[in-house]
């Protein structure tokens, strides 16, 4: 399908590697660093890929900075790896072909805040709730929000989700336009700051969710909102995981708008509540929360009660004062971090599969018993309003015959989401290891079109080489 001439991802020779850092030092001085404990922060990965450190680190400033950079890097051939705050889950930051790593983080601005356009124009390292204090004063927010504090540009190059996804929307809904680096160092701007348009091809989308092996990101207009006249939140407990998914169907079905709707099962409330020090009774459960007017959230919240009495679940219990709700959300965005609790000294690997809403009670049911016959220990929580959920696997690494358990029980956890018409990632990504899952997910003609994507954008594949498709 493609005639460029393409080259398979490797280490670039010692020379051009030397002659791309000498020239990278000397013209960015103290944000440069080839120093292996820097390198090896930027090669750093949550998940049990391995860190591979790039050869060197660059902290850019400007849009003009990373074309300087990735020019150098392209004439080259040497590999350029994006990194924002460095939580993503599935190795995307890592640099298995060496490198230069351009660490974002200090692209901050704010550049123009369109209040009465219900946009923003920002850089990329700035993390979400570092843009929500911004715009706090405007009574404007940004709603998606992953959990972790990450970086706006890693959030559109993941193509992230969150607990607002169900009303909000993911990344893909809510970037209007992107500044990007292209592989030659050209910029290129994505679209206007219009709402929508029909010039062309939607280069936007092309690159939410790229996980930067198309281009680097360098500038996102996004999508604002009002802040909700009222906003409520709630826990209601349920006598199965099942009843929970069953509540959660019924509800999304129905059409209520609510804004987020979150499982967590028992064993993960028991972790949460030790971790954050909540209360909270120790059952399957659905965190939830409504905004509207004082009106239509009251009325929304009494429909929710009556679908949830049809499933057995238990009364509200409300968290009516802005601090009580935003210590209850940010447990559940701890969540990765508390399932430490259940297994001191484990490795935690957690892994999302997404499927349809109608299907969502099942995959969860038979994900429950698989755990139990693989003897696995791993609490369970997920975005069900949109059919994504998690499973935060506790691992005793020393234990060879647990680790393959581990490893079998992932593999079936992603089939059976595939199975059912899934997706092997909803909102993690595919980095380096959900690699292998796309010839189960796509077809040999969608993954060759990916390809031919790749290489005529990429042509010399230095581009976060080794990540999201095979070349």
């Amino acid at each position: 399908m493609n005639t460029h001439q393409t080259i398979s991802a490797t280490r670039p020779p010692q020379a051009a590697l030397d002659t791309v850092r000498d020239a990278l030092a000397k013209k960015f001085g103290n944000r440069y660093s080839a120093n292996e404990t820097v390198r090896q922060q930027h090669g750093h990965t949550l998940t049990w890929t391995p860190t591979q450190a790039p050869d060197a680190v660059v902290f850019a400033q400007s849009t003009e900075e990373v074309a300087e950079i990735v020019k150098l890097c392209a004439l080259n051939r040497v590999p350029v790896i994006p990194y924002g705050t460095g939580t993503s889950l599935e190795g995307h930051v890592n640099a298995p072909f060496g490198g230069i790593c351009i660490d974002l983080s200090q692209m901050k601005q704010v550049v123009a805040v369109h209040a009465e356009d219900l946009n923003v124009v920002v850089e990329p390292g700035i993390t979400r709730k570092e843009l929500n204090e911004y715009l706090r004063d405007t009574g404007l927010f940004f709603p998606i929000d992953p959990g972790a504090d990450a970086s706006i540009g890693g959030m559109v190059s993941t193509r992230a989700s969150g607990t607002n996804a169900v009303r909000y929307g993911t990344m893909k809904d809510n970037v209007l336009s992107l500044t990007v680096v292209m592989p030659d160092g050209e910029i290129v701007k994505t679209a206007s700051r219009a709402k929508k348009s029909s010039a062309g091809y939607d280069l936007t989308r092309l690159f939410v969710g790229a996980e930067g092996t198309l281009g680097v990101i360098t500038q996102i207009t996004l999508r604002l909102y009002g802040i909700p006249e009222a906003i409520s939140a709630g826990v209601c407990t349920f006598p199965s995981v099942r009843a929970c998914c069953d509540a959660t169907i019924a509800t999304i079905q129905s059409g209520l708008p609510v804004a987020r709707i979150e499982l967590l099962d028992a064993l993960m409330v028991h972790a949460v509540n030790l971790h954050s020090k909540l209360g909270l009774p120790e059952e399957p459960m659905l965190l939830l929360e409504f905004h509207g007017t004082d009106a239509s959230v009251k009325e929304q919240a009494e429909r929710f009660g009556e679908i949830a009495r049809e499933f057995g679940g238990g009364d509200f219990a409300w968290a009516t004062k802005p601090e009580d709700r935003t210590k209850l959300w940010q447990a559940r965005h701890d969540a990765y971090w508390a399932g430490f609790t259940l297994r001191p000294g484990a490795k935690t690997l957690a892994s999302d599969v997404c499927v349809p809403i109608s299907r969502l009670a099942d995959c969860v049911e038979e994900t429950y018993r698989d755990l139990a016959e693989a003897n696995l220990v791993a609490p369970i929580l997920g975005h069900v309003g949109d059919g994504n959920f998690h499973v935060n696997l506790l691992v005793d690494m020393d234990n060879k015959d647990e680790v393959t358990r581990t490893e079998q029980f992932l593999e079936r956890l992603v089939l059976r989401g595939i199975a059912m018409e899934g997706t092997c990632t909803g909102e993690h990504g595919v980095g380096q290891a959900k690699m292998k899952y796309l010839p189960k997910e796509h077809a040999p003609a969608t993954l060759d079109l990916m390809r031919t994507l790749k290489r005529s954008i990429d042509p010399l594949n230095i581009m976060n080489p080794g990540k999201v498709v095979a070349v």
